[in-house]
């Protein structure tokens, strides 16, 4: 929430309040006393993951909701005056971009996107949904894609895409076509159900209780929100065959897939991770410390002082010890293929390294693709990867074993 203070630190007032978030302060108006901000979870019934602008003055009246449309809304401010550009959109409504004064009116549709040719070639957009966490109290929201020759009459693997948080979570809010999140689209469209959900524990933008989740359980907390989502899909929608599950990721989404495999062997079959930090005690060390927490121990040396006397001396250190996909290699029974850049500037390799130790030492049967000269975005051989990733899911979710060398990658553009 915003609260209002005066030079020498002193709370003057609380200007906003209620059971939402309060996102980017957008504009300060200091001639009218008004401040323009990014507000999410506050419209009744909207998902709480759009993106609204609001306006409030200094002192908490005159507050008002700018943005009525049931989207997300991304924002620009003009520099002089009080005018904002208010591109919005949802996964299944394609953008538009309209100038807005200070009351929210709109002056100018600027743009609006026209789709008509890939709905004329069969593109169909995906879908939200709204499930409950496995606490069976807390909304959990996510998008699914279908094949766009989905056939209500059959059954599909379904899919799960996962990120675990907690800075954000791997479902889009607005339109996309392209990027990480679009992915799940043409994974679709070789005969699955590819689903993404959030998990308590992932985005700030939903609440501290549910940001929160997780601290203290880095590596599980995530983990039974996806199962339980996935349960009530599967029986809600009777074209979903809950007995072929798969799941990926990358970076955490890498970490939590093959987590959720090694954790409930006897529910998903396939993993495909990429760039896990399957041990977080070698990533980076603020990360584990600042979302996982930090121990303090306390314990007791002798020391020899100058003249040869001992003395006793109370030492204190810090530890942030957080759970790893390693402990749980003996736990795999279904399909895992592992993928790491060997040049991985955010996630070191030796992450997948010690992973695959453990397995060897289990005596698993795995799949390993090291990347060439590749960081944390594996850049031009992203399209290599995505195509083994279809190919992966095909024959161990559908049972097609093809024999074909070629992975058909599209030509470079000049």
């Amino acid at each position: 929430q915003l609260y209002r203070y005066d030079s020498n630190g002193n709370l003057k007032n609380q200007i906003t309040s209620g059971p939402w978030v309060v996102g980017n302060v957008i504009k300060i108006d200091t001639t009218a006393s008004r401040i323009f901000f990014e507000g999410y979870g506050r419209e009744e019934g909207q998902n709480p993951y759009y993106s609204n602008l609001y306006s409030v003055k200094f002192d908490g009246s005159g507050f008002s909701h700018l943005t009525p449309e049931d989207a997300t809304h991304s924002i620009n401010a003009s520099d002089e005056g009080n005018y904002f550009v208010d591109n919005y959109s949802r996964v299944d409504l394609p953008p538009k971009s309209v100038l807005r004064d200070g009351s929210g009116k709109v002056i100018a549709t600027l743009e609006e996107a026209d789709i008509s040719q890939m709905v004329e070639q069969g593109w169909k957009a995906p879908e939200s949904f709204k499930v409950k966490a496995a606490d069976g109290a807390t909304d959990i929201y996510g998008v699914m894609w279908k094949p766009f020759d989905f056939d209500s009459t059959k059954t599909y693997p379904v899919i799960s895409y996962v990120y675990p948080g907690p800075q954000t979570e791997p479902f889009p809010a607005n339109f996309t076509i392209g990027g990480s999140r679009a992915r799940t689209t043409t994974l679709a469209q070789v005969g699955f159900i590819v689903v993404a959900m959030g998990n308590r524990g992932g985005s700030p933008i939903r609440s501290k209780y549910y940001h929160n989740y997780g601290y203290g359980d880095m590596r599980d907390y995530p983990l039974a929100d996806n199962k339980y989502g996935i349960e009530q899909l599967a029986g809600r929608h009777s074209f979903i065959d809950a007995s072929k599950v798969g799941t990926y990721g990358h970076s955490g989404g890498g970490f939590m897939s093959t987590a959720l495999l090694l954790t409930y062997p006897d529910f998903y079959d396939v993993a495909v991770s990429s760039a896990g930090n399957h041990d977080n005690n070698i990533y980076n060390i603020w990360w584990g410390e600042v979302h996982n927490g930090v121990k303090e121990k306390k314990k007791t040396v002798t020391k020899m002082n100058e003249d040869s006397t001992k003395t006793k001396e109370e030492v204190i250190t810090f530890d942030a010890p957080v759970e790893t996909n390693i402990e749980l290699a003996k736990n795999l029974k279904g399909k895992l293929l592992l993928v790491h850049g060997d040049m991985d500037n955010n996630v070191h390799p030796a992450n997948t390294t010690r992973l695959v130790n453990a397995l060897i030492k289990e005596g698993k049967r795995f799949d390993m693709m090291m990347l060439p000269g590749r960081r944390h975005g594996f850049g031009p051989m992203q399209p290599y990867f995505d195509r083994m990733t279809w190919y992966y899911f095909a024959e161990h979710l559908l049972g097609d074993y093809r024999t074909n060398v070629e992975f058909n990658l599209p030509k470079d553009e000049d």
